[in-house]
């Protein structure tokens, strides 16, 4: 089965549409952000200085800023990944997942082995199912789309010499777990693990999708070779400052109460979604959408648009297909009247 790669959920958003087909939040950026966003460009006519941005990054993660590699958008990180490690023998990406990094190996020229996770396994990770002598493997956690979040320990037994492990974390300020200080299951601060690089967001609870702003951690010996493959003053002067606040003691912290809030949105919409006839959820969710299979979900999907609402089709997710779709999460009322719209869709077709 081929899966257009290249299809990501802004392409569903149209004039009008309630957005449930992008992940990324949408609230007023706060004053601590936008500030020095807006300070930043009054000194555009210097090249940017990553530095303090790199330094205060590692900082939050607990990591020498040696091991820190700032990138324009979690995406590039991929496409450097893909670049610089050309000579890899047995790629690996687990499926169902971001289909960027798959994308960018190809493009690099890499053979791509696919691993699927399956549904009946709620699309949970097993260690044992990636090849032994797989030495560049991709996963996401929590993962895109299915929203699942793997064990850490899980994750961290990929792990191996002679092996890079590429876990992305773009979505894991999204999750939280009473009792938990912090991000739960995260790897972004273990230096134990051999060969591990953890690629990170400021998308999504920042709403910073146009700024393009990302990074990776990992092994000292291995970023130059990332940013070997990167081209000159990739990041910007506003997306530097971007990276800087968002690190800070204040961002973390709003950052934490956002993940509260997030998770209690989610779980209202698994609650009225789980009352609609027809409508499976696809393992447990823990980040800020949901995956949902259904019959006849493209034609649903179609009617929805029809209806105000854009979600995210699930047919071009290797290890999906047709019948699957993607839902944001969103503040209550907005998850009650898509519900409801959602539930008059299926009720009315023959």
């Amino acid at each position: 089965m081929t899966f257009d790669l290249g299809h990501h959920g802004d392409v569903e958003v149209g004039a009008g549409l309630v957005d449930l087909a992008v992940n990324v939040r949408r609230q007023a950026m706060p004053d601590w952000l936008a500030g020095p966003i807006t300070a930043s460009l009054s000194t555009l006519a210097a090249y940017p200085d990553s530095a303090a941005a790199t330094a205060a990054v590692a900082a939050r993660h607990g990591r020498d800023p040696g091991e820190v590699l700032l990138t324009a958008g979690a995406a590039q990180g991929f496409v450097l990944l893909a670049q610089a490690l050309r000579g890899s023998r047995r790629p690996v990406v687990v499926h169902p997942q971001f289909t960027e990094p798959e994308a960018a190996l190809i493009n690099a020229g890499h053979h791509v082995e696919r691993v699927l996770l399956r549904e009946e396994d709620g699309f949970r990770l097993d260690p044992a199912l990636v090849p032994d002598d797989a030495d560049l493997v991709f996963v996401g956690n929590p993962t895109n789309p299915t929203s699942v979040l793997h064990p850490a320990a899980d994750v961290a037994k990929l792990a191996r010499p002679g092996r890079v492990l590429v876990v992305d974390e773009a979505f894991s300020d999204t999750t939280f777990r009473e009792g938990v200080d912090g991000e739960p299951e995260s790897l972004a601060g273990r230096r134990d693990l051999p060969g591990l690089v953890v690629l990170r967001s400021l998308t999504k609870t920042w709403g910073l999708a146009g700024l393009r702003i990302g990074y990776l951690i990992g092994p000292a010996e291995l970023l130059p070779r990332l940013a070997a493959a990167q081209p000159l003053w990739a990041v910007s002067t506003p997306a530097l400052a971007a990276a800087e606040a968002c690190a800070s003691p204040v961002a973390v912290a709003a950052e934490r109460e956002i993940a509260v809030r997030l998770a209690a949105e989610r779980a209202h919409l698994v609650d009225r979604l789980r009352d609609v006839p027809s409508v499976t959820l696809g393992g447990e969710p823990a980040s800020a959408f949901v995956c949902v299979r259904l019959d006849a979900a493209d034609q649903v999907r179609l009617e929805l648009r029809e209806r105000g609402y854009a979600v995210r089709r699930g047919d071009t997710f290797p290890g999906l297909g047709p019948r699957w779709l993607r839902i944001a999460v969103r503040d209550t009322a907005t998850t009650d009247g898509f519900v409801q719209t959602l539930r008059e869709v299926i009720e009315e077709r023959p």
